[in-house]
């Protein structure tokens, strides 16, 4: 571990790589929902959204499968097994014929990419500790976010030229080009002294461990409010400005101007944290969210949806907020599993989303001609986060 803040160029690059094949599963689809369920013979258009949200199911269950085993066995070894699960799924994905057989591969994708997810988490707590934990993974997520910027564009392109189809192949493509990079030039993170013997009760034994430690439970929960307000975006965003707004041409560009706001808050993160803290900016974060997803409630309750320019900028403002949160409280609560990184990870993460996929089904089912559920969503998760995050200040005292 690194006590001293260093900064390794490559090492940041490589695992905001890993994550990002999960992005360009999600995000370069996008565009797709409509032709698929077209494909296999959907009849309710929001039945699209669950081609977002359960590969998020996957990636929830998997971690419970990779994070333990990564603790015992190393990091390397597990993302190799992760990514060939994610060959399969893909496999899968390309031939199946009906929507169902489309849903288990998505799900299978998930499960698969848990592990490059996870575990990216937990090679960065194995090398860094404290604020500057924050500041590398605010970095990695920054990196993380050129994706979302350029996949729905991608996504748009090899539809309009190829098919469907043709997305999961350049997934599939640009997954084992960073598969190589990692295997050439990442060492494993855990040392073979810090590894936990495996038995039986690994992941037992590391969930009683999780849940000894309160804040790293609250911050998952915490986590969890605010991935499933984002998770309601990313799957009816398509629906929201496709359908509602009759932009089709322009989703792309949309879509990747709202994820530079997400990312200009990571970066800003990143150069702040060491001097304010991750608690305080993921407090003030927190405030921010409730207040502009209230504003938005109040202004437009009752009402048709705005302009164009004004759901942008209160999307806008939304996200910023929302990018000073996910790399800090990931990291607080990974400050006290450091013992049980990949445990802690894994738990973390299905806790998470386990608990984001149903919020994000739920409130989704309700954005069929309006954007109004989708900032009540916002305001409700976003009051239950900061209650916990006053409930925890008065703890501290």
């Amino acid at each position: 571990m690194h006590n001293k803040p260093t900064f390794e160029f490559e090492f940041v690059a490589l695992m905001a790589s890993l994550m990002s094949i999960v992005a360009l599963s999600i995000d370069a689809l996008l565009p797709a929902l409509p032709d698929i369920g077209n494909a296999l013979g959907v009849v309710n258009s929001n039945d699209n959204q669950m081609l977002i949200t359960m590969i998020f199911l996957g990636l929830g269950f998997g971690q419970l499968i990779f994070g333990p085993l990564s603790d015992s066995f190393g990091r390397k070894p597990i993302v190799f097994i992760g990514f060939l699960i994610f060959v399969a799924a893909t496999i899968v994905c390309v031939s199946s014929n009906s929507f169902e057989v489309m849903i288990a591969g998505r799900i299978l994708q998930g499960i698969g990419l848990a592990s490059p997810r996870t575990l990216s988490i937990a090679m960065i707590r194995d090398s860094y500790s404290g604020d500057f934990m924050a500041k590398i993974l605010s970095i990695v997520v920054m990196v993380f976010i050129l994706v979302p910027v350029i996949a729905p564009s991608l996504g748009q392109f090899l539809l309009h030229y190829y098919n469907w189809k043709s997305i999961f192949y350049v997934n599939l493509l640009f997954g084992v080009i960073i598969i190589v990079w990692f295997w050439k030039r990442q060492e494993e993170t855990l040392e073979h002294a810090n590894r936990i013997k495996f038995t039986p009760s690994l992941f037992l034994d590391g969930t009683k461990e999780f849940w000894k430690h309160k804040n790293a439970v609250a911050f998952t929960l915490i986590s969890g409010f605010i991935m499933g307000s984002f998770m309601v975006y990313l799957s009816t965003a398509q629906q929201i400005f496709q359908v509602q707004y009759k932009l089709a041409d322009k989703f792309p560009y949309i879509f990747a101007s709202l994820a530079i706001a997400v990312g200009l808050a990571t970066f800003l993160n990143s150069r702040y944290v060491i001097r304010f803290g991750m608690w305080r900016i993921a407090y003030a974060g927190t405030i921010a969210f409730c207040f502009i997803s209230l504003l938005y409630v109040a202004l437009f309750w009752s009402r048709d949806n705005p302009s164009i320019e004004i759901l942008i900028t209160f999307f806008a403002l939304q996200f910023f907020a929302i990018g000073f949160l996910f790399g800090n409280l990931r990291s607080l609560a990974m400050q006290p599993l450091g013992h049980i990184a990949g445990i802690g990870a894994a738990i973390n993460g299905f806790i998470s989303t386990v608990m984001a996929v149903p919020i994000a089904n739920y409130i989704g089912s309700f954005v069929s001609n309006s954007v109004l559920p989708l900032f009540i969503g916002f305001s409700v998760f976003g009051i239950l986060s900061l209650l916990i995050f006053m409930r925890l200040k008065l703890s501290k005292g």
